[in-house]
């Protein structure tokens, strides 16, 4: 039976395109993960629809380019107000088609206001810089302008995992630059942006410059692949996904955010183990592990590898599992079943493989308990892989290098995290991990919407966090003057 709870239409919802909403084409169901439950329906648009909606960002770039900062501003202002006022609705929203326990889809709400608000202060920042060009007797007199101007339409390809906060870290750089968005949003949670796109148009950016368009894979790849209309790509989602979809992109601009495994580095001269140990819960287990950098891997001085170990599993004890509207609930269902049954066929695999299990590795419907595993080797997929699920491994090493040499066997490189207070240390594993950041003092889970974000090697290319993703969404262009003043006047 649908369910309703006053956030959707009980029609369902649609594909927009110049500020219409669209109920044709193929109808499918939005379910929620703990019950099944349907919350509503959605319409997939067409490659004819999404031709529509790239005309559309065409014609609309000719006002989104011309809009002064102020009017920037002041939408994307508008949107992370109106965020802040229906706080609660867009939580309740991210909580059913995601599953994600209500504490973080509020944590996620926050976040959203503050990507909009940091968006609104760099809307009015991109400048540029006066180089001098009379570097030479025949260029006497020359100086040249440099800034940035917006490329054009964007295609922002959105996961499922962070529904409203990774679809703002694409639509608000956008409009602080000036470039028309279609958005393709994840198919299993397209309502809490759809609310979005709501919100933005309301706030007066232009209708044609933002198009919602739930597509199905085929139709999106063609987009990418044959469309020169659309200028940038900005993915997140898998790796393989993501490299398929640049080797289509021609020449295009591509973002890529594409995941990875995480580990985190614990020293023995950490003072609080305890505290430690509650980094690598929370970084692994919050939500139910569906986190870029979720922390899987756990990579601890021998000395102290005993209580750590027994002090994380006193932490993970406390954990509840179950219903994600509960204030209670730390670990809320995996998206699909079919992802619970993958991230419990890899625990089978490492414990087959030799591995221990510390605690859980068992499989309810698309709920997993919190595992801990050891003596689990690079080689299994818990450890080379993106598990997407409430899974870590722990692991001791006797020499730092060999800390770091256990972070870099991996195919991705987004963030680490470090615990330890010694500064050759740190500065070591500054210059040798091949991570896009380290965190150091915290699990590699801490992220700040306003700082550059992204990987190495598998994890991806470029940059988000709305400064940098404004960078990858304008082009540099340069005016040379040449304008030789008369002495005389």
């Amino acid at each position: 039976m649908q369910q309703n709870n006053g956030n959707i239409p009980a029609e369902g919802i649609g594909w927009i395109v110049c500020g219409k909403e669209h109920r044709t084409g193929t109808r499918l169901q939005v379910r929620a993960p703990f019950d099944q439950s349907v919350i509503s329906d959605v319409w997939q648009a067409t490659w004819t629809d999404a031709q529509q909606a790239v005309a559309a960002a065409v014609s609309g770039f000719a006002r989104t380019a011309d809009l002064g900062s102020w009017e920037r501003q002041n939408i994307l202002t508008t949107v992370a107000a109106r965020l802040q006022a229906e706080h609660e609705r867009f939580a309740q929203t991210i909580m059913r088609e995601a599953g994600k326990p209500i504490t973080a889809a509020r944590a996620e709400v926050d976040r959203a206001i503050l990507t909009f608000r940091v968006a609104a202060e760099e809307s009015t920042r991109m400048g540029g810089e006066v180089l001098p060009l009379d570097l030479l007797p025949s260029s006497a007199g020359r100086w040249g302008l440099s800034r940035r101007f917006p490329s054009g339409p964007v295609l922002a390809i959105t996961p499922f995992n962070f529904p409203l906060n990774l679809v703002a870290h694409k639509l608000a750089p956008a409009i602080a630059c000036g470039c028309p968005v279609i958005l393709k949003p994840a198919p299993q949670t397209p309502l809490s942006s759809w609310l979005l796109v709501h919100a933005i148009l309301e706030a007066g950016w232009p209708a044609e410059a933002l198009a919602f368009l739930p597509l199905g894979n085929e139709d999106t790849s063609r987009l990418v692949a044959e469309d020169d209309r659309i200028r940038v790509v900005s993915f997140t989602g898998s790796a393989r996904v993501g490299w398929e979809l640049k080797s289509q992109a021609k020449k295009k601009r591509v973002l890529l955010e594409l995941g990875g495994n995480a580990a985190m580095i614990v020293h023995n001269d950490w003072p609080d183990l305890e505290g430690a140990a509650q980094s690598a819960v929370k970084g692994g287990f919050g939500y139910s592990g569906p986190s870029c950098i979720s922390v899987q891997r756990v990579v601890v001085q021998q000395s102290i590898f005993k209580p750590f170990c027994d002090a994380v599993l006193s932490q993970v004890e406390k954990l509840q599992v179950g219903d994600p509207a509960l204030d209670s609930t730390d670990v809320g269902p995996l998206i699909r079943e079919s992802d619970a049954e993958r991230v419990e066929t890899w625990i089978d695999e490492a414990i087959r493989g030799g591995a221990t299990p510390l605690t859980g590795g068992k499989r309810n419907g698309q709920m997993i308990r919190p595992t801990v595993l050891t003596g689990t080797c690079s080689t299994m997929k818990v450890s080379d892989e993106e598990i997407f699920g409430p899974v870590i491994t722990i692991e001791p090493y006797e020499n730092f290098a060999d800390a770091t040499a256990a972070v870099n066997a991996s195919r991705y490189g987004l963030q680490a995290g470090l615990l330890t207070r010694d500064a050759g240390l740190i500065q070591e594993a500054y210059r040798t991990l091949q991570v896009g950041a380290l965190i150091v003092g915290d699990a590699p889970t801490w992220r700040l919407d306003s700082m550059p974000y992204g990987g190495v090697k598998d994890s991806g290319e470029g940059r988000e966090g709305v400064r940098y993703a404004m960078e990858e969404m304008t082009e540099p262009r340069l005016l040379v003057m040449a304008l030789k003043l008369n002495a005389r006047g």
